[in-house]
């Protein structure tokens, strides 16, 4: 989880609503502190209620680090459209689904879970 200290990429007064409400999600510090964008994003069945059920990683996070719950935290899928828009058109995939970037580029594709 992110502790009050974290220094965050992008400060929470700068986050903009690029999409409707749709529940929280988790991310990497990768992302949200080490200004990474997403490289693989995979959708499961939500834990509750106010998860989505999305889970962003940067793509080169070793098994060691993505393991460590301190270097994960829960956002809003909003929040993560900030740090990268090139994940909205993929959003409203179902549970099951994954996606890795095209290295290079703003495009995914579709992977296995």
């Amino acid at each position: 989880m992110a502790s009050s200290d974290t220094k965050f990429r992008i400060p929470a007064s700068e986050i903009k609503e690029l999409i409707p409400p749709m529940g929280a999600c988790l991310a990497t510090d990768r992302i949200t502190v080490d200004g990474m964008k997403v490289g693989y994003m995979y959708r499961e069945e939500p834990d509750n209620e106010a998860d989505s059920g999305w889970r962003f990683l940067s793509g080169d996070e070793t098994q060691e680090y993505a393991d460590m719950p301190s270097n994960w935290a829960a956002y809003e899928v909003n929040t993560i459209c900030n740090y990268d828009p090139a994940i909205i058109p993929h959003l409203n995939r179902e549970a099951g689904t994954a996606f890795g970037r095209i290295e290079g580029t703003d495009l995914f594709e579709e992977e296995e879970p």
